[in-house]
């Protein structure tokens, strides 16, 4: 078999795994249109599979290897998941609760939620996963170079330079795929399908080897066993304290790698789907050894000597003459670097952008109102940095490989990044089960045991001469013997990496706890702690306790700008959606709720999603001042009598409705006394403006009753009396034009027509306000190309106030309109924003009220009914018009259904 042909079919698959992710991101997408739930690749099977992104090459390819080295012990491998699956799922169930009460974004975040939202913590714990899982890339990039050199024997082929486009090609596929858009649940279907398909690839492929090594060249089981008892080796001896050590380690990774986070806790969709996966993914790790031994044996029975252990997947049927099997073998190989190597990179580069781009980005910024979206998108920079991340990251994977030159032991690769993921063993255990667990036991832990890992471990694997010198390895720093890398304070003998494992996870645990001890936790970590170890206590529906995190003296005037913020990071319609049920929830129309200790704890955890724990902490900090509670606040937290805790918080819940119904009140009583005061004003208004043109009605008529008047002067006269009957009667047709539409009496004109005419219409008609200044429209008529049946002549009147009003009012030097558009399932929503100072807050409220007037009216002329009547002939519709705060300017929704379904009149009813 040649490069013509292997080159091809491993682009075909990849092509393959493009279409099906794209066709589940498609589906995922279309679904969440409709407002249903992608139940498919959300289910339990899909789950379950996608954790075998912890079979890597390393299991594929470096299993066999080590089988043919030890014996038995590659079984560890499997054998630490198995036990923590099966015995410690109750672990992973809290893991996973936590990590949606807290909607954690990576391991980092969830280490830096727990103790204080730390972003310190989350930085250290990103970095050692950066440094720790770069080896294992170099492994998967170095597999695939193997496998590719295994079946080109006899043809020029450079690794490092296949490596490189491998690299690149997978950064490519983790981008379009992991990258696409911001979710605020960071799950990302595409990718989790194209995992769950690559699962199923490398399992036939294993079993397809291996049952043609049991069935065709042995015969039978019995045949292959005692082929087994014949190879057996004395360095196959099983050692108990090796088998301990590795068995821990694996069972250590599993929880801490960040790909196995990702796909465990991330990417759950169910808690439920854990139980499933606590017998289904051990009998996927069985089904994956089922077979090991015995390709091992067959290899070392049946090849050459001198033969690389690590590829008799691939060279045992392909040197027996078995093609078939053999690309089937090495595209089970590739699926399995593939898919970690896709998985690891979206996940670092989450914990970067999380953790060290945005957090530099925000220590940049001043405090000051946040741009409106055109302004500056943030959501565009956390993507940018998260595609950035994606290449470096692999970019570091490559260098090592070439630096390193490769390992003929794929395994021993992979366990130096178990040891270094597991120095965040202590800290996370810690976070689930102590609560007096603190920020600077963890910070100290973490950093002491990295620096162990890396300097008995990571360092010395690059080889003598390359990151430490010969004589250091072999005598020490300054001939200081007991702190040889792999005779550290003089423990000689012991195997290298259960040596490093030793004092790297000692050291990280007595640092850990002495700083927890010697330390007193801050307000922050101590909420924190109660919301991790006590999670169970809440109930499944409540995602954690409400209004621990923040004073209660956050300022109303600044949920503007928390708007302004989350639309940057959520989007402009997730955002607006939050901000609306949230403000629904406290009894308030609009889309600016109170500023309460409740609604920020709920937005910070929104924005979590997003952009982690530590990082939607400080956004929201930056603006409220970053008010936290104090000691005090936290009595109630640091009470261990139940009884006490449920009082204090009945009497806080009690307390907060009595403030917030108070509140509303006192608003409810401004607004009457506003109203009582434009009532008298509009009333006074509407005086002046029915007596002026009746007086000149009534003086012009006299006139003309003269007979001494010319003819030239009966014409004018008549013409100003025409003018003024005109006038008054626009009057009076507004007048009874909302009386109508407030009783419910109109009659509905049900036409059919695009929307995009309605706009061009009302466009044209608000052309002659002010016709001198010159206005810049922003449309998108693609967008605008959807079909209505509904009353045109009044949804068209509707959009010519707003244009209008705009017109009038925006006070920009160069004043635009934005016109967008938008539909969702049945209903139409439009969005008209200009980029002048917008309404003030104060009097937001009473725009829409028919007695109300935010400017003099004779500077703005008519009555000021036009929004009044725009509120009812909307809600007429089937539809509402709502101001929309925190664009930049004045905005105004306007959102009805796109068929509007014939309905008796209010009055009828």
């Amino acid at each position: 078999m040649t490069l013509n042909i292997l080159i091809p079919a491993a682009l075909g698959y990849v092509v393959f795994l493009f279409v099906i992710a794209s066709l589940a991101e498609r589906r995922a997408e279309s679904l969440r249109a409709s407002g249903r739930k992608p139940r498919f690749l959300r289910s339990p099977l899909i789950y379950t599979l996608s954790l075998s992104v912890y079979c890597t090459a390393w299991t594929f390819y470096g299993a066999v290897g080590y089988a043919a080295r030890s014996g038995l012990e590659f079984v560890t491998i499997y054998l630490g998941p198995t036990l923590v699956f099966v015995g410690w799922w109750w672990l992973l169930r809290k893991l996973v609760r936590i990590g949606k009460a807290q909607r954690v974004t990576s391991i980092a975040d969830l280490i830096s939620s727990r103790y204080g939202k730390s972003n310190a913590v989350g930085v250290i714990v990103t970095i050692l996963a950066v440094v720790a899982t770069t080896p294992y890339i170099a492994l998967q990039l170095q597999s695939i170079a193997l496998a590719f050199g295994a079946f080109a024997a006899d043809q020029p082929l450079a690794p490092r330079q296949l490596a490189l486009w491998v690299a690149v090609g997978l950064a490519l596929f983790t981008i379009l795929f992991g990258t696409r858009n911001l979710d605020a649940n960071e799950q990302h279907h595409g990718v989790v399908t194209a995992i769950a398909v690559e699962a199923v690839v490398k399992l036939v492929a294993l079993l397809a080897v291996g049952i043609w090594v049991v069935w065709g060249l042995a015969d039978g089981p019995a045949d292959i066993m005692a082929r087994i008892s014949e190879a057996e080796r004395p360095e196959w001896e099983i050692q108990p304290g090796r088998w301990l050590g590795l068995t821990f380690l694996a069972g250590v990774a599993v929880m801490t790698l960040p790909r196995m986070f990702q796909v465990l806790v991330v990417e759950n969709a169910d808690e439920s789907h854990v139980g499933v996966a606590s017998w289904a993914f051990p009998l996927y790790l069985m089904a994956m050894s089922l077979f090991v031994l015995p390709i091992a044996v067959a290899g070392l029975t049946f090849l050459p000597p001198g033969m690389n252990p690590d590829l008799f997947v691939l060279t045992l049927p392909h040197a027996l003459g078995q093609d078939a099997l053999a690309m089937l073998a090495f595209l089970g190989g590739f699926s399995a670097a593939t898919s970690m190597v896709i998985v690891a990179a979206l996940a670092l580069a989450t914990m970067v952008s999380n953790h060290i781009v945005v957090p530099l980005w925000l220590s940049t910024r001043r405090r000051a109102p946040w741009p409106v979206p055109e302004a500056g998108d943030m959501r565009g920079l956390v993507l940018n940095a998260r595609r950035l991340s994606i290449g470096v990251i692999l970019g570091l994977g490559y260098l090592y490989f070439a630096v390193s030159g490769g390992s003929r032991a794929l395994a021993a690769i992979g366990l130096i990044s178990f040891a270094g993921m597991a120095q965040v063993f202590p800290a996370l255990m810690g976070a689930l089960y102590w609560r007096g667990a603190s920020r600077l036991g963890a910070v100290a832990g973490l950093v002491v045991g990295a620096l162990a890992w890396l300097y008995t471990l990571f360092l010395p694997s690059f080889g003598p001469g390359v990151m430490m010198s010969a004589d250091l390895m072999a005598q020490g720093p300054l001939g200081i013997g007991w702190l040889r890398p792999h005779a550290l304070f003089g423990v000689e003998g012991m195997d290298p990496l259960l040596h490093a494992l030793f004092w790297s996870l000692a050291l990280n645990a007595v640092a850990f706890i002495a700083g927890s001890l010697l330390s007193f936790p801050s307000p922050v970590e101590r909420v924190q702690s109660a919301q991790f170890v006590n999670v169970f206590d809440y109930s499944r529906g409540e995602d954690r306790p409400s209004a621990r995190g923040w004073s209660r003296e956050a300022a109303e005037n600044e949920a503007e700008d928390l708007l302004a913020m989350s639309q940057q990071i959520l989007g402009g319609a997730d955002a607006q959606g939050f901000f609306q049920a949230e403000a629904r929830a406290q009894g308030k129309g609009g889309f600016l709720p109170d500023p309460t200790p409740d609604f920020l704890d709920r937005l910070e955890r929104e924005l979590a999603g997003s952009v982690g724990a530590a990082t939607g902490h400080a956004m929201i900090a930056q603006i409220v001042g970053g008010r936290l509670v104090t000691v005090d606040d936290l009595m109630a937290v640091a009470s261990e009598t139940a009884q006490i805790m449920e009082h204090s918080a009945q009497l806080e819940a009690k307390s907060e409705e009595l403030a917030r119904t108070a509140r509303q009140l006192r608003e409810a009583n401004e607004m009457l006394q506003k109203l009582s005061v434009q009532k008298d004003s509009f009333l006074s208004q509407i005086s002046h403006e029915l007596r002026t043109p009746m007086t000149s009605i009534r003086a012009f008529s006299e006139i003309l009753m003269d007979d001494e008047v010319s003819p030239d002067e009966i014409t004018r006269y008549a013409r100003i009396i025409h003018d003024e009957s005109i006038r008054l009667t626009r009057l009076l047709d507004d007048l009874l034009d909302l009386s109508v539409l407030e009783h419910g009496q109109v009659n509905l004109d049900i036409q059919s027509e695009r929307l995009s005419v309605l706009l061009d219409r009302a466009l044209m008609a608000s052309n002659s306000v002010q016709p001198q200044r010159v206005f810049t429209i922003r449309r998108q008529t693609v967008d605008e190309d959807i079909a209505l049946r509904t009353d045109i002549g009044r949804l068209t009147q509707v959009f010519i106030n707003v244009l209008s009003n705009a017109r009038k009012y925006c006070d920009a030097t160069q004043p635009e309109i934005r016109i967008t558009t938008r539909q969702r399932g049945g209903r139409v929503t439009v969005e008209f924003v200009d980029n002048g100072s917008g309404i003030p807050k104060k009097s937001q409220m009473l725009i829409f009220e028919k007695f109300a007037r935010l400017t003099d009216t004779h500077q703005a002329g008519g009555a000021g009914l036009g929004l009044a009547i725009c509120r009812e002939i909307m809600q007429n519709l089937g539809g509402e018009i709502a101001y929309l705060p925190g664009q930049g300017g004045a905005a105004f929704r306007v959102s009805f259904p796109a068929v509007l379904q014939a309905r008796p009149s209010r009055a009828a009813r």
